[in-house]
């Protein structure tokens, strides 16, 4: 397992991650308001249950590719933090809103269509790609454990935030039509977060 330190500062970008209103959150957002609580939360462990698709994957596909090639892992470090950046940029330039629209999906629809969303999402792919390696410690174990136990965290920190969504959707989508300062505050916080991420994946030496 990687160091505590190291543990924290993943969990650190994962929730600021995850707080910033997205696809998917706009998705659970929608089958909340237009079909209930239950059907969110049955969004949001579809959109769950697609993202350890893409966990599996790239925990088991990047070990083998550093296993291969030793420079592969500096590669990917250097192009998360251009990720990362790309990121931080997109969330200062375009400020989080929430739109409540959608159809009115049964729960079991809901689950369905909330993994078919996740696992058919490529940038969900190329996240996972790029950020989970960079808080691996080589000499903390097998590298694709280690993907696995933090893409595990990340699932579940995003599931339970969907979750609330869910919970409190119509008092949530109420706030952000009226006031868009609220979206704008967050945008800001998430950049800064993934923007201070971003300068120690690009200085940190591959452990």
């Amino acid at each position: 397992m990687p160091s505590l330190n190291l543990f924290l500062l993943f969990m650190a970008g994962a929730v600021a991650l995850n707080l910033t209103p997205g696809p998917d959150m706009t998705f659970v957002l929608a089958q909340a308001t237009h079909r209930g609580t239950r059907a969110g939360i049955a969004a949001a462990l579809g959109i769950g249950t697609g993202t350890l698709f893409h966990m599996t994957l790239a925990a088991f596909g990047l070990a083998a590719l550093f296993a291969a090639f030793p420079l592969a892992f500096d590669v990917v470090r250097f192009a998360g933090a251009a990720y990362l950046v790309w990121i931080a940029i997109g969330m200062l330039r375009h400020p989080p809103h929430l739109n409540a629209s959608g159809e009115e999906p049964s729960i079991g629809a809901a689950f369905r269509q909330g993994v078919v969303t996740n696992i058919l999402n490529p940038k969900v792919a190329i996240f996972f790609i790029a950020f989970l390696p960079q808080f691996v410690d080589r000499s903390a174990g097998p590298a694709w454990l280690q993907i696995l136990v933090l893409g595990i965290c990340f699932d579940i920190s995003g599931t339970l935030v969907n979750s609330a969504v869910a919970f409190g959707s119509g008092k949530l989508a109420s706030r952000m039509r009226r006031n868009p300062l609220i979206g704008k505050i967050m945008g800001w916080i998430s950049a800064s977060v993934m923007l201070g991420l971003a300068v120690r994946l690009a200085w940190t030496e591959r452990r």
